[in-house]
């Protein structure tokens, strides 16, 4: 089939509307960002997402039981929020595909198992029926990890340096959570494990992974299964196996990538029902879907600015005017004030200064405190 070529302008416009930047929706279950689910690492994170995709101020109170959204250890480990009616999917995709996959999602722990001569996709669903026997009540991280460390194999083990004990490894912990239909109970920390809360899935579904690879094409692509493997923390083989065979391949500026079919005939069916130019300022927080993309290079072309973006520890806000990343902003909290400090990437008009002020007000009211002022600095 003939590549679809778009160009980059093209690929921002299509994730932006894809993204709900344009500020549509009302409700948050309607934000297609739950579609792959929303990272929630650090403070306010998710509502951050949330609030740079809403007409009005995320509602405090919609994750936890009985709640619409659940806050699981999902992809690669990481905190994650998904839509409740959503969740035995996102269960079933993250089981392992293959013995190889669970080895490379499990790391370290993956390669004691092969030394031991055990199936890692063994280990792994040892450490899924663990955290289904062991959380029985809301128990708190370290009392979970110890209760399943005097249960566990050897294998699933690892040496704590400063407790001087061997706990079970924590990607077994937060990899293994989601099939187990444990869930954990928001703004706690330590993290609270809730017990089974009727999700789960016994076993992997390939199918479950191919409709989170659509998913992520529709919000994130065009891309490739490498893009997609990254984002899902598998081995790009095992996701190259089952690659959808309804996807449309893509050119963007030379870099081949696919798209789903119907994104794709969108595309060309003209202006009419093309997305819109990104337009507008938006504050989003350093993990937010926008910045979840593996093509770093087309999100921020600019590679001098890649190490100011994404540095291993402590990841800036990044500003987004008109679909493009033009700055960064960090908080500095005092109890209830809150200054953002700013860092231009480009000049800010005066017209842009005054969409930031609505911008920064809007993200002291999502975290709960007043905006006292802007520090900026280029």
């Amino acid at each position: 089939m003939r590549p679809l070529e778009l160009s980059r302008g093209d690929v921002l416009a299509l994730r932006y509307d894809a993204q709900g930047l344009h500020r549509a929706a009302a409700e948050i279950t309607d934000l297609a960002v739950l579609d792959i689910g929303v990272q929630d690492s650090g403070p306010d994170a998710a509502k951050l997402a949330f609030d740079a995709r809403l007409t009005t101020a995320p509602p405090a109170h919609n994750v936890g039981p009985q709640q619409p959204l659940a806050l699981v250890w999902g992809l690669r480990g990481a905190p994650y929020l998904h839509r409740r009616s959503e969740l035995d999917d996102i269960a079933a995709a993250s089981w392992p595909l293959s013995d190889a996959d669970a080895a490379t999602r499990l790391g370290e722990t993956g390669a004691r198992l092969k030394k031991a001569g055990r199936p890692a996709l063994e280990g792994f669903a040892e450490g899924v029926e663990l955290l289904r026997t062991v959380i029985t009540e809301p128990t708190a991280k370290g009392a979970a990890s110890t209760a399943i460390s005097g249960r566990m194999s050897e294998e699933l083990g690892r040496f704590c340096r400063v407790c001087q004990v061997v706990h079970v490894s924590e990607l077994i912990m937060r990899l293994a959570s989601t099939p187990a239909g444990i869930e954990l109970e928001p703004d706690t920390s330590p993290p609270v494990l809730l017990p089974n809360a009727g999700f789960g899935a016994a076993a992997g579904d390939v199918l479950a992974t191919q409709r989170l690879a659509r998913r992520y094409l529709a919000l994130l692509g065009p891309a490739t299964a490498a893009d997609v493997a990254g984002y899902l923390g598998a081995r790009r083989a095992d996701i190259e196996g089952c690659w959808p065979d309804d996807l449309r391949p893509t050119l963007t500026d030379g870099k081949a990538g696919w798209l789903p079919a119907e994104t794709a005939a969108r595309l060309e069916s003209g202006k009419k029902s093309a997305p819109p130019p990104p337009r507008g300022l938006r504050l989003i927080g350093a993990f937010d879907p926008w910045l979840q993309a593996r093509d770093r290079e087309l999100i921020v072309p600019d590679q001098r600015l890649h190490k100011a973006l994404w540095p291993v520890l402590g990841r800036p806000g990044v500003i987004l005017g008109d679909g493009e990343v033009i700055g960064t902003w960090r908080p500095q909290s005092k109890k209830l004030a809150l200054q953002l400090r700013i860092e231009e990437f480009v000049p800010f008009s005066p017209s842009l200064r005054r969409d930031l002020d609505v911008e920064a007000n809007r993200v002291a009211t999502v975290r709960g405190q007043q905006l006292t002022g802007l520090q900026l600095s280029s």
